[in-house]
Formats: C-alpha cells, sequence, structure tokens
C-alpha cells in the first residue's frame, strides 16, 4: 500500500523514530543511499513561494540521485482546468514521488487518494510536517533526545505550524504546550488527536492563553510569523492580537536557562521575536534550517521503501 505524508500522525512513534535515525544517518554521510539513481523524478509542485522548501527538496533529490521537476501552478493546469485528481493520475506515470506546498489540506488529501506514488506535504493551511520533522531532529541534536522533553509553542496556535507541533511532538512522547490568544488556537479535532496520540506515547498536549504559562520549565521555546502567507491584510489585526505573545528575552528567562529557541524562519524580527532572541546564544535556527535537507531525504526515501515492499 502506497504510504503518503500528509500531516505529523501519519507517520506512527515507532516510524517517526525510523525516519529520524536514517536522517542522522544520511546527514552524516550525505551521499551514502541513493534511492532515486537513474535518476528518477520527483516532482515537486509550489503554490506558494518558497525559499528553504524549494532549496532543500531540489538538493535533497539530487544528493539521493534524482531529478527534481519543479512546477509553478502558475504555470501548470493544477488549480485551473485540471483536478488534483487527473493531476496526479498523470504525474504517477512519470514520476517516483510528488511533493506539493499549497494552500488546503484538502486538495493534499484528492492527491493523494488517487495517486499510487507517495505524495508528501511541503506545506498546507493545516500542517506543516516537513518542517516538524526537521525541527525534531534539531531538537534530538541539541538534547540528546526527544521523549520527556517540554516545549513551548507561542503564538498563532491555529497555524500550520501550531498543529503541526501538537501533533509532532505529541507523537515523539513529549510535553508541547501551545500559547495563544482565545481567537486563535487550534482546531478542537487537532487537540484531541494530539491528546490521544500524547496518552500512548508517555508525551502531553495542552493549549493554554498565557505566554509566560507556556514557556514556564520549558527545554524549547518555538514561535512562528504571526502574519501567514495569504493573510497579509490582516497584519495590523494580528499585531495587535498577538502583542502578548513576543518572544523576547525576558519571556526565553522564564524558561530553563538551557532552552534553546527555534523559529522555521522567515522571521519578522521586532513581532513575534525579538531580534537579541533570535540572533542570540539560544537560538538554532540555522542548524534548524539546514536539516529541512536531512528530514527530507530521510521521509523520502523511507517512503520510496515502503512503497517499494
Amino acid at each position: 500500500m502506497t504510504r503518503h505524508f500528509l500531516r505529523d500522525d501519519d507517520l506512527s512513534p515507532a516510524e517517526q523514530r525510523e525516519v529520524l535515525a536514517r536522517a542522522v544517518r544520511m546527514k552524516r554521510d550525505r551521499w551514502a543511499e541513493r534511492p532515486l539513481e537513474g535518476p528518477k523524478t520527483v516532482a515537486v509542485i509550489f503554490d506558494k513561494s518558497s525559499t528553504r522548501t524549494r532549496v532543500s527538496f531540489h538538493v535533497g533529490i539530487s544528493d539521493m540521485g534524482g531529478s527534481p521537476l519543479i512546477i509553478s501552478t502558475a504555470s501548470s493546469q493544477l488549480g485551473g482546468k485540471e483536478t488534483a485528481a487527473d493531476t496526479a493520475r498523470v504525474l504517477e506515470r512519470q514520476v517516483a514521488a510528488i511533493v506539493w506546498r499549497t494552500y488546503a489540506q484538502a486538495g493534499l488529501e484528492e492527491m493523494a487518494a488517487t495517486t499510487t506514488v507517495p505524495v508528501v506535504n511541503a506545506l498546507s493551511d493545516d500542517f506543516h510536517p516537513c518542517q516538524l520533522l526537521a525541527d525534531l531532529l534539531t531538537m534530538q541534536e541539541h538534547k540528546g533526545r526527544l521523549a520527556g522533553l517540554r516545549v513551548a509553542f507561542i503564538g498563532d496556535g491555529r497555524s500550520n505550524m501550531g498543529q503541526s507541533y501538537l501533533l509532532a511532538c505529541a507523537t515523539a512522547g513529549m510535553h508541547v504546550r501551545l500559547a495563544s490568544p482565545p481567537e486563535h488556537v487550534p482546531e478542537p479535532a487537532v487537540v484531541a488527536d494530539a491528546q490521544r496520540i500524547a496518552a500512548e506515547t508517555g508525551g502531553s498536549a495542552e493549549v493554554v492563553l498565557h505566554a509566560s504559562e507556556a514557556v514556564a520549565d520549558a527545554d524549547v521555546v518555538v514561535t512562528d510569523t504571526w502574519v501567514s502567507m495569504g493573510k497579509e491584510e490582516e497584519k495590523a489585526e494580528r499585531v495587535a492580537t498577538f502583542g502578548d505573545f513576543k518572544v523576547d528575552q525576558a519571556l526565553m528567562d522564564q524558561a530553563k536557562p538551557d532552552a534553546v529557541f527555534m523559529h522555521c524562519l522567515p522571521a519578522d524580527r521586532g513581532f513575534e521575536v525579538a531580534a537579541d532572541v533570535i540572533d542570540g546564544p539560544q537560538s538554532i535556527i540555522w542548524d534548524e534550517a539546514e536539516n529541512r535537507l536531512h528530514a527530507q531525504k530521510a521521509l523520502l526515501a523511507w517512503l520510496l521503501e515502503q512503497a517499494d515492499a
């Protein structure tokens, strides 16, 4: 059966550990695994602009002996005359996998339901699971473990990053606490899924309304932009709403003394995070950005392996 990666809990706890362990090995030796030798082609589709996603998938596919086919929906039929299902049926005859950075999660689900090759969510409005694999890899590198760590996510709980943090950290057996204004809390169904998973892994998932409550005793403090792509017209309103959720040094000082700071980038310094935090000694954002490459390579290699099994 074809496996897809559309949201963080598409990997079981054991599978998540397996992918992360593979990422560690592939980071140690970037060219050790060549599952796309041929070269096989991977379609990488962009509805949204991108820097880290575009570079990391292009380089990673090339590292594994493959050919990245970068497609902009602005210059294709997808989303115009052609459905996601029809596009998937065309692509599966010619590519080994499909990676899609898009808006609606429903489009990814439609594509995955109608194709025989793995489909990877490179970002949707609801989830950002590839980023979370990179973030978990980075935490593991800096803290030596994942299970039992306390993670505070500060900001827009309804964002793709907020919701993915709940699911991915619960899967890893971590204690994740998300702080958000009440009008931006995550979808109740996502919270329920995270809490169900956490009950099985020994972790926990909690939503609170005050940043200081979330960071208390945290090993990792995370934030993301307050103004996601497609919400630019809401910037003034969002800046006012999220004013109490800025990660500054005073907030970091309420976490553990050795807490690290993470941000998936791009960052709006002075808004969701103070410059002296994101550029300071507790910040590990550049390791985090690099690890998109290694985590995604491991994921693609694992998905292709499942397809061949």
